[in-house]
């Protein structure tokens, strides 16, 4: 397995890859570089018929503060901050359409950057001691980027108090308002992550794979629309031999053997 400069990649036995992003000086900031390697990562993994789900962390004092401010002030001009807003959020993006699930597991602050890459996951569980932040109103940069994907998971008048304030805001305030799905205490975090993980890895890989998809296709479209459209998915679905499997093994009162057909 291919190493990277500032993220640790494994996977276990039960298809559960971990990413962690190892750059605690910079609070893991996203640097052009780390985007470029996640986004190879996360191509990787979407092509490994062996991985199940994803979960992503920080190490050190927090989970991500967003962009490398200090790498910001040095490009020279227009297109290079273009190039690297562009590639963030083809980086969203990725995880987003990403075949596998991925859970975002949080403690300390994710910020900025570090805010939309939790708001672009899946699922996503912190510490009881995590704070979440849009802070780039502050120093005069709006979090225009982050405010894409917050504003697809937390209601309109929430994401703006947060956009237009930059205040932080607590966990048990970020599972209110639907930015997070829970918070334990940080002895119990990782316990409950790999609990949630290995409860979607005993799951086909195919079906999780069209259940995602099909999710968020759907929420672009009318209700009626939406409709017609998830009866052709289950349909299809039902075509599938994972789905005769799973329809069977219940019937039978057995474990299912998923084939991802």
């Amino acid at each position: 397995m291919k190493s990277y400069k500032n993220i640790i990649l494994s996977i276990d036995k039960k298809g559960i890859a971990k990413i962690i992003l190892a750059e605690p000086s910079t609070y893991n900031a996203l640097s052009f570089k780390t985007i470029l390697s996640l986004l190879e990562i996360f191509k990787k993994l979407n092509l490994d018929n062996k991985v199940k789900v994803i979960i992503i962390e920080g190490q050190g004092k927090g989970f991500c503060a967003g962009h490398d401010l200090k790498e910001i002030r040095g490009l020279k001009g227009k297109s290079e901050y273009q190039r690297l807003f562009n590639k963030c959020s083809e980086l969203m993006l990725n995880i987003v359409n990403h075949k596998k699930p991925v859970i975002a597991k949080i403690h300390g602050a994710a910020f900025a950057a570090g805010c939309q890459l939790v708001a672009s996951c899946d699922l996503a569980y912190s510490d009881t001691k995590a704070i979440f932040a849009t802070p780039g109103v502050n120093i005069g940069l709006f979090c225009s980027t982050p405010m894409v994907a917050l504003s697809r998971k937390v209601n309109r008048k929430r994401s703006m108090e947060m956009l237009l304030t930059g205040e932080p805001i607590t966990a048990k305030y970020a599972k209110e308002i639907g930015l997070i799905n829970d918070f334990f205490i940080s002895s119990k975090l990782d316990k409950e992550v790999t609990k949630i993980a290995n409860l979607i890895s005993s799951k086909s890989n195919l079906v999780l794979a069209i259940g995602k998809e099909a999710f968020y296709k759907q929420l672009e479209q009318p209700m009626k629309q939406a409709y017609t459209y998830a009866s052709k998915i289950m349909t299809e679905n039902m075509m599938k031999k994972d789905a005769i499997e799973g329809i069977n093994s219940f019937i039978e009162k057995r474990s299912p053997v998923w084939k991802n057909k």
